[in-house]
């Protein structure tokens, strides 16, 4: 059972929240609502995010990234009020990021500065043959059982 600082108490409970004697805990039933998943957001993207919903007044708090690499953290909206107004600014700013995107891409294409397959093998050869190399060993290992079970 949760005690102390680890215990989220409703003021339904009783006096200042805590349990009454003897009973037990009555929880405060409101989650928060997750709103963007830190894994492989750039910080640029996180940060503009953020400042979108300091914009608009919606409260929020983030949890870090565990030490292991388990959870990448997360951005989340404290009040059930706000989550679908959320929901529908980071729909758009989504939209707008990737239009943005999508046009500097095109432009980089435009310009003849865009990353291609050759340029990536021309400019890290190394790191392109040791993925090679390690598809082909997985491959492998996933083609090992059937030349076994045929023989």
């Amino acid at each position: 059972m949760l005690e102390g600082a680890d215990a989220v108490y409703s003021p339904a409970c009783g006096e200042g929240g805590r349990r009454p004697e003897g009973g037990a805990p009555h929880y405060d039933s409101v989650m928060s609502t997750l709103l963007l998943n830190l894994r492989n957001v750039p910080d640029d993207e996180a940060d503009e995010v953020r400042t979108l919903l300091d914009a608009r007044h919606i409260v929020f708090y983030e949890t870090r990234p565990s030490r292991w690499g388990v959870s990448a953290g997360a951005i989340w909206i404290a009040d059930d009020a706000d989550a679908d107004r959320a929901r529908a600014l980071m729909a758009s700013y989504q939209a707008e990021r990737q239009a943005r995107a999508r046009a500097e891409l095109a432009e980089a294409k435009a310009q003849g500065v865009a990353p291609t397959w050759w340029s990536i093998v021309r400019d890290e050869p190394l790191r392109v043959l040791v993925t090679l190399l390690a598809t082909l060993l997985v491959l492998a290992l996933v083609a090992l059982p059937v030349f076994m079970l045929s023989r």
